[in-house]
């Protein structure tokens, strides 16, 4: 990629669904907490040269104090975020001087490094695309009632995940709009393309999980794990 990126790392979230009284992306994977994890991935990329995390007010200091402890020498702020994603996101773009960006959630701490170039790739030829993958299961439609209304076609449906990867002026541009229009989306792809403006799908990968309930945990242990294993392997 001769591109140079921004990358908007989303954390402020404190989801409940973990269970536990520590915000999630903040509870150890393996030897360090998963925010780390997904900080030093990119820290890692040459193409990255800034990135922005947004965190909740209380996490800033100890955050800011992560991002010296690991060197995470790209950080160059960190932001209390606002009270919806998308809020957390502008936020986090308004901070950031490069042409291209990636916006990631900072519980996904496994995706690599190839994925994130395949995505940046598909987003330099085409203005926006985000990660994804082809859904494995059948889908079904269902009514309040509980009745199947619907069988989509399985061949037509992609669960997204992150990084999503766009051209800064034109991300910022779709995040304004939105917040003048109090319009509240899902994820990034949502509000570029209320502007009319395509998005592609860049294959991912299925490893690329978002840490969300206590079984997502052991499991990134595990995928962790085998990733060492086999980079040592490599190495010898």
């Amino acid at each position: 990629m001769g591109a140079k990126w921004g990358v908007v790392i989303v954390a402020a979230g404190r989801g409940t669904r973990m269970g536990t009284k520590e915000s999630k992306q903040y509870l150890q994977l393996a030897d360090k907490p998963i925010l780390v994890h997904t900080l030093e991935l990119f820290q890692s990329l040459d193409e990255v040269e800034q990135m922005v995390l947004v965190v909740g007010e209380a996490d800033v200091e100890r955050c800011r104090a992560w991002g010296e402890q690991y060197s995470i020498t790209k950080l160059i702020a960190v932001a209390e975020g606002g009270r919806e994603r998308q809020d957390s996101v502008l936020c986090g773009l308004k901070r950031l001087s490069t042409d291209w960006v990636m916006v990631h959630d900072g519980v996904r701490p496994l995706v690599t490094a190839a994925e994130v170039r395949v995505c940046c790739a598909a987003a330099v030829r085409s203005g926006a695309a985000v990660l994804a993958v082809p859904v494995k299961d059948t889908i079904k439609q269902v009514s309040e009632a509980g009745v199947i209304t619907a069988t989509p076609d399985r061949r037509s449906l992609w669960a997204i995940q992150t990084p999503q990867a766009f051209r800064r002026v034109l991300l910022l541009e779709a995040h304004e709009q939105a917040a003048a229009e109090g319009f509240v989306g899902t994820d990034d792809a949502m509000v570029v393309e209320r502007l009319g403006a395509p998005v592609v799908v860049a294959e991912g990968g299925y490893t690329n999980i978002k840490i969300t309930t206590p079984e997502d945990l052991p499991y990134a242990e595990f995928l962790l794990a085998q990733r060492r294993a086999a980079l040592r392997e490599g190495e010898r």
